[in-house]
């Protein structure tokens, strides 16, 4: 039953997930509340994982559900699949629809307004994550200050950025 129930949450959060891996993080944290797969503590430190690995972070978070909630891989596999299944079928579907129809003025319309939708996702993703956090102190402000100007600015390479960002946590926190 709860391979089931992770393939239909996954499969669920696949169709409606519009905007990529932050857009869909307030659908992930609601299928792991609704059955109890992980703590809130849990689902912070797995958005800090799947954002550090390769990957898009839906599908790097829906891995991570999967191992978590049943222990194996094959739970992994399952929500790692899931989550991919409706896109490809998706996408097979418009593209051959989309290039009988590029030109037409109410596809050119939806997609504008897509983007406005897939902004306030992202928005809302991001303050979910903040609410979550164990603690937000002026290191933080600071550390995101540091980041957003050297990158800004100073077109800092992004590993680098990483790295100082990292180094200089770990002296803080410690």
């Amino acid at each position: 039953m709860l391979y089931l129930q992770l393939f239909y949450s996954f499969f669920k959060i696949g169709l409606f997930g519009f905007g990529g891996g932050y857009a869909i993080l307030s659908l992930i944290q609601h299928e792991i509340d609704r059955y109890g797969w992980m703590t809130q503590q849990e689902f912070v430190d797995m958005v800090a994982i799947s954002q550090m690995t390769p990957g898009p972070i839906g599908i790097n978070a829906a891995t991570y559900v999967g191992y978590t909630a049943t222990g194996s891989v094959l739970g992994s596999v399952l929500t790692t699949f899931a989550i991919t299944l409706p896109s490809f079928i998706i996408m097979l579907s418009l593209c051959k629809i989309y290039f009988k129809m590029k030109d037409n003025v109410y596809v050119a319309g939806t997609l504008q307004g897509l983007r406005y939708v897939v902004i306030g996702l992202i928005a809302a993703a991001a303050m979910l994550l903040m609410n979550q956090a164990t603690f937000i102190d002026y290191w933080s402000y600071i550390l995101f200050a540091f980041v957003f100007l050297g990158s800004l600015l100073f077109n800092l390479h992004p590993i680098l950025m990483i790295v100082i960002s990292g180094i200089a946590g770990y002296f803080i926190y410690i």
